[in-house]
């Protein structure tokens, strides 16, 4: 074995997922805790704990208790490098987690056991799906009354339509939740209500001995019958499905109270797949070849308010990264070097000399990249699948400080490169109007062009309520549609025509009168 293929085989690269409020971020920082990472956890709970999450590092995140950007954190564990990226779960920030879910190789998906199967995981789960990511799978918070645990399972199948295949078994619920009996490891897992676990699990090779009775009381029996109904239900555990996205191993636990997540962390590192294979427009790329190529997925401006930079996020796909080594930007044909690319841990991080698949890598960037650039060494191809919806809420952005300008400017065109929010400028008037999917957005431009760039804006409402990109093979026809619709045509940030509309109604009737215009309603990015 090379060593670039050892270094691969030891990559280990996943997103979380949930809806929010099912114990994702609590979820991030009990990994971190057990990866020795961090010594300790913060309190999502409330927000007046002196100490945040470590993976919730903006301001804003930290008042309302929520992650609004992806947080990338990297730590080993168990000879395996684990690249962990904790989502937003709030379906209004939903284009930052779909782009983080074209860099990661697996997920976890967590799921409140109070509530069961919500919108957002839904969602979530389709995307996986579409693109036949592994998904593993923790029921939280058995701790408290919740749903029956068969009943969680029905409704992980029914809903996300995907089989399940139990990992682990609760003994217990609620007040009553005294451990979880691991059918992976044969062993069984004591409770600690104080949030404590040290090496509280006790080996149990066999169900029906007498032992289990003393441990657990009344219980015993209950969980037999369960297990036996397991085995006749559910499928064995297996890899190939898993790795296909066709089968999710399910754990349960009690994330607040540090419960279960070291038994999910060590099935994990057993199980998730190491970088494989990319799909680009000419060809699959495939993890193990010499040559280099990564994506850009994402760019965060003033990840350090204190140094007002700007981070592009770069997940390497194959071969090996190097600092100060030239590589090509394909969408420019001109040459990037980066002389200190940084590996995170949310928003601290250190400078590396080397990066391989599956890693995620910060480059300095003075606005010279974009999401969805692919740089390699020399070759011409591009990463697909990272996706632009769409907006759903427009407006009109005003700078409500005129000795501002050039901040004002500096923040919009910096927060549309992130993909915070799209950009458009009219082409009639040369008016500035956002673009987004849910209204928590404008909160939030509004707030990070006060806190970073010192520049106030405010928003008013447009006429529009839909929009899409268009485009044409047939060029004649396309420039008199442009011309013939001025006042409805804006350009996007990349250059790209987009179409905006009254009314969905409107614009169905538009798609029928112009049948040589081809209207997007997601965007590639490349």
């Amino acid at each position: 074995m090379s060593e670039l293929e050892e270094q691969i085989s030891k990559r280990l690269t996943f997103a979380i997922i949930s809806h929010p409020d099912a114990g994702k971020t609590t979820i991030t920082e009990k990994l971190l805790l057990f990866g020795g990472a961090i010594h300790a956890a913060g309190a999502v709970k409330s927000n007046k704990s002196n100490r945040g999450t470590v993976s919730d590092f903006m301001k804003m995140e930290q008042e309302r208790g929520i992650s609004i950007s992806t947080s990338v954190m990297g730590f080993d564990y168990r000879n395996r490098r684990v690249n962990l990226l904790d989502t937003p779960g709030h379906a209004d920030f939903s284009e930052d987690t779909y782009r983080t879910l074209t860099a990661v190789d697996s997920a976890l998906m967590v799921i409140d056991s109070v509530k069961g199967v919500e919108e957002r995981t839904k969602k979530l789960c389709e995307i996986c799906a579409m693109r036949d990511t592994p998904i593993i799978t923790f029921l939280n918070k058995l701790d408290r009354e919740g749903k029956e645990p068969i009943e969680l399972l029905d409704e992980v199948e029914q809903e996300l339509k995907i089989s399940v295949c139990p990992m682990s078994w609760p003994v217990g619920q609620g007040r009553g939740f005294k451990g979880v009996y691991s059918i992976y490891e044969n062993k069984l897992v004591f409770f600690d209500p104080n949030g404590v676990q040290t090496d509280n699990s006790i080996e149990v090779s066999d169900i029906y001995d007498k032992k289990l009775d003393e441990l657990v009381g009344s219980e015993a029996k209950k969980l037999r019958d369960n297990i036996e109904l397991i085995n006749e239900i559910y499928p064995k555990f297996n890899k190939e499905e898993f790795l296909k996205g066709k089968i999710t191993p399910l754990f349960f636990g009690s994330a607040i109270n540090n419960f279960g997540i070291k038994e999910l962390l060590d099935c994990f590192v057993d199980i998730a797949p190491p970088p494989t294979v990319r799909e680009s427009d000419i060809r699959d790329v495939h993890a193990n070849e010499e040559k280099f190529s990564g994506v850009i997925f994402k760019i965060h401006a003033n990840l350090d308010p204190n140094h007002r930079d700007r981070i592009a996020f770069l997940r390497i796909c194959s071969g090996v990264f190097e600092k100060n080594k030239q590589y090509q930007l394909v969408r420019t044909g001109k040459t990037y070097k980066s002389a200190n690319p940084t590996a995170f841990m949310a928003q601290d991080r250190s400078i590396i000399d080397k990066a391989y698949p599956g890693d995620i890598v910060g480059l300095h960037d003075t606005g010279t990249l974009k999401i969805g650039d692919t740089l390699t060494t020399g070759e011409k191809f591009n990463f697909v699948g990272i996706p632009s919806f769409a907006p759903q809420i427009f407006r009109s952005v005003i700078n409500t400080d005129p000795l501002k300008d050039k901040q004002f400017k500096k923040g919009l065109d910096q927060l549309g490169e992130e993909g915070v929010v799209q950009t458009f400028t009219k082409m009639s008037t040369k008016q500035k109007l956002v673009g987004v999917v849910g209204a928590l957005q404008l909160e939030v431009i509004k707030a990070r062009m006060e806190d970073e760039y010192k520049a106030s804006c405010k928003f008013e409402p447009v006429d529009f309520t839909t929009a899409c990109w268009i485009d044409s093979e047939d060029k004649e026809s396309l420039n008199k549609f442009i011309a013939y619709y001025d006042s409805k045509m804006a350009i996007d940030t990349r250059g790209q025509y987009i179409f905006l509309a009254q009314s969905k109604w409107m614009l169905d009737r538009i798609l029928e009168e112009h049948p040589k215009i081809k209207f997007y309603f997601t965007s590639d990015l490349k």
